[in-house]
């Protein structure tokens, strides 16, 4: 059966490209052009993927998630933004989005984070004790809002591997969210510190530099590939 995933957008054409990009990839692609049709469409049916635009009219893409968790709708979600500051990063992160596109977008990178939240939210498989299977677990938990499985799943993917700068990243994004900077800022430079051309945790770095010295940042997080 086709994944089905739901384009959020009020512009008809950024919508058309979205569809036009996923369709050729064997989805099947509904659309809405704001949130009150969005949420008809999650009401009615299932989706397994909604892509929200951050900026709308009425009602934005963030406060669409909100509203849509309120409602348990739990579809997974990629937020697309040209904005992306850290209070829209964190708020989102805990409403489950912690998968972020910016504007502007390319085919490609609408291709690869789709695919990578289908195959998260693919049907669960007996949970092996490896090191990528942890990662990878410990991104679809945080999607589910279950802090817990999240940190229990980066403490033993960092078990396995802690000289991993993907794993050491992705648990600064979590203590981030968690708004424990000064966590959050060690992680990041034990990855730069492992791998200095670590472009996620750098850029992470970066977010939270200015965060706290010269006021909002325009980075959204960067969970690595």
């Amino acid at each position: 059966m086709k994944k089905r995933i739901l384009i959020v957008d009020d512009e008809p054409n950024v919508r058309l490209g979205y569809r036009i990009t996923l369709e050729t990839e064997g989805f099947d692609v509904c659309e809405a052009n704001g949130a009150d049709e969005a949420l008809e469409a999650l009401a009615a049916r299932r989706f397994d993927l909604a892509i929200l635009d951050m900026r709308m009219p009425e009602m934005d893409g963030l406060d669409l998630l909100a509203k849509m968790r309120a409602e348990h709708l739990d579809t997974p979600t990629v937020i697309i933004t040209a904005y992306g500051d850290v209070p829209h990063a964190v708020r989102a992160m805990k409403l489950g989005a912690i998968d972020f596109l910016q504007k502007p977008l390319t085919p490609e990178m609408l291709r690869r984070i789709t695919n990578d939240v289908i195959v998260r939210h693919a049907p669960p498989t007996p949970e092996r004790d490896d090191f990528y299977t942890h990662l990878f677990s410990a991104k679809r938990h945080i999607n589910l809002r279950d802090f817990a499985a999240v940190r229990e799943h980066l403490i033993r993917a960092l078990e396995i591997n802690p000289k991993s700068p993907e794993a050491l990243n992705l648990t600064g994004v979590f203590m981030e969210m968690r708004e424990e900077y000064e966590k959050a800022k060690k992680y990041y430079g034990h990855a730069i510190s492992i791998d200095k051309n670590y472009e996620p945790a750098q850029q992470n770095m970066r977010r939270i530099f200015e965060l706290f010295n010269f006021g909002s940042s325009n980075e959204p997080f960067n969970l690595g590939s």
